[in-house]
C-alpha cells in the first residue's frame, strides 16, 4: 500500500495516569518511538489485576500487543505486529489497527449515495479495501482521555475531511479502548458526519493464541463461529450476493473445528479463491443492540481461550493467507502463512453495493456506533 502524508505532531508527552487502587485496572501513557518523518508517537498500556494487559499506539489507534496467562499462569503477547512505531510504517501490514472509513472490500471502488456516484483509490487489484491508499490505520490519532479504575481505558480521536480518499462528508471518530480485571477489553467505536457517507469500523488483530511467532502456528486452534450461513465470494474476493448455509461445508464452525483441518482443501472453490478463509460470517444473532458473541478460540496446548463479542451483523474470518514470510515482527519473528487469524466483527464487505445486505449509510444526527470485545480467559 503507498503512503501519503502523515498529520501533524502530536501535543508533548503528558504524565502517566494516576495510580489507581491495587484491584483495579491501570492506564500507563508513554511514548513509543517516531515515525520515519520524525512524527512522535505515543501508547497507552491498560493493565488489569489478573495480568492481562493490552499496548494501543496513536499510530492506527492500534492494539499495538495483548498479553494473557496460559493455564499455568505464563503470560504471552498474543497479537502480531512489530516491536517499534516506525515499521508500521516501513513495512505496512494490518496488525491489530483500527480499520475505515470501510472495512474490508468495495468493489471497484464505487458506491452511490442518493444518486450520486462515489470513487475510491483501488488498492486491493479492482477493489478498494479498508478504506483506500491511505485508511484510518495510517493516521495518527490524538489521545483526548487516559483513566485507570474499575476499567482502565483510553480514548482517541481523529477527523477524516470530505473527499479524504473519496469518500463524501467529514467524519469525526472517537475510538476508546477499555480493560477490565476480567480479561475483557472493550473497543467502542463512534462516528459523526456532516453530510450522508458510509462507515464501516474495526480492528484488524490478528492472532495466534500460542503466543504471536509460535513455531507451531495457528492450525491446531479450534474455532467456534455461531453462524449457519455465509457469504460466497467471486475471484475478487467480492460476496456474490448468495447466503449459503455452511452445513456439510469446510464454513460450518457452528461445533469447534480446528482452523488447519480444511485450510487447505482443495476440493472447495472458495477455499482456492481466497487461498484459505478470508469470508465474511453472518452472525445467527444479527445486528443487536448489546455485544453478542461472533467467535470463540481455544488454543488446546496452552489453554488460552479468545471470545469476540459484536454489535454488528458478520465477522470475517481471514486465516492470514497471505503472509508470506517477508514481515520481520516482534522479537525478530518471521510472520508466515498461518501465523495468525483475524476476526473483524462489521458490517458485510460491499454493502454499499449490495442492497439486500442493509445499509452503512450515516447521516447527520444519526452517528455511527460499534463496540466489539475481545476476551481472554483460560481453559482448564
Amino acid at each position: 500500500m503507498r503512503h501519503g502524508h502523515w498529520t501533524a505532531p502530536l501535543l508533548a508527552l503528558a504524565a502517566s495516569a494516576p495510580a489507581a487502587s491495587a484491584d483495579a485496572a491501570t492506564a500507563v501513557r508513554a511514548g513509543f518511538g517516531a515515525l520515519p518523518d520524525g512524527t512522535a508517537i505515543e501508547a497507552v498500556t491498560l493493565t488489569g489485576s489478573n495480568g492481562v494487559s493490552a499496548r494501543i499506539m496513536t499510530l492506527g489507534a492500534t492494539l499495538q500487543s495483548f498479553n494473557a496467562p496460559d493455564r499455568d499462569g505464563k503470560v504471552a503477547d498474543i497479537t502480531l505486529g512489530y516491536d517499534d512505531a516506525a515499521s508500521y510504517v516501513t513495512r505496512p501490514n494490518f496488525w491489530g489497527q483500527t480499520v475505515g472509513r470501510y472495512a474490508n472490500r468495495i468493489a471497484g471502488g464505487t458506491f452511490a449515495i442518493d444518486g450520486r456516484t462515489y470513487r475510491l483509490p483501488l488498492n486491493d487489484k479492482t477493489n478498494s479495501l479498508h478504506g483506500g491508499t491511505r485508511g484510518f490505520d495510517q493516521y495518527v490519532w490524538r489521545i483526548t482521555d487516559v483513566r485507570s479504575g474499575p476499567q482502565a481505558s483510553v480514548t482517541m480521536v481523529m477527523r477524516s475531511p470530505a473527499g479524504d480518499q473519496g469518500y463524501p462528508g467529514t467524519l469525526d471518530v472517537t475510538v476508546t479502548y477499555s480493560l477490565d480485571d476480567k480479561g475483557a477489553l472493550t473497543i467502542d467505536m463512534s462516528a459523526k458526519t456532516d453530510a450522508p457517507t458510509i462507515v464501516n469500523l474495526t480492528n484488524h488483530a490478528l492472532f495466534d493464541l500460542a503466543g504471536e511467532g509460535s513455531s507451531g502456528g495457528i492450525y491446531a486452534q479450534k474455532m467456534t463461529i455461531p453462524a449457519r450461513r455465509y457469504t460466497p465470494v467471486d475471484a475478487a474476493l467480492i460476496p456474490t450476493g448468495e447466503l449459503a448455509a455452511v452445513a456439510g461445508t469446510v464454513f460450518d464452525f457452528t461445533t469447534p473445528r480446528a482452523i488447519g483441518l480444511s485450510v487447505r482443501d482443495g476440493r472447495d472453490p472458495q477455499i482456492v479463491i481466497g487461498r484459505g478463509y478470508d469470508h465474511n460470517f453472518v452472525l445467527d444473532k444479527g445486528a443487536t443492540d448489546e455485544p453478542g458473541l461472533a467467535a470463540r478460540v481455544e488454543d488446546p496446548a496452552s489453554g488460552r481461550v479468545l471470545e469476540v463479542l459484536t454489535t454488528e451483523p458478520g465477522v470475517q474470518f481471514y486465516s492470514g493467507n497471505f503472509i508470506d514470510g517477508t514481515y520481520v515482527g516482534k522479537r525478530r519473528h518471521v510472520y508466515r502463512m498461518g501465523d495468525g487469524f483475524a476476526l473483524e466483527p462489521q458490517k458485510f464487505p460491499n454493502t454499499p453495493n449490495q442492497p439486500s445486505f442493509g445499509s452503512a449509510r450515516v447521516d447527520p444526527g444519526k452517528p455511527y456506533r460499534h463496540r466489539m470485545v475481545y476476551r481472554v480467559s483460560v481453559s482448564r
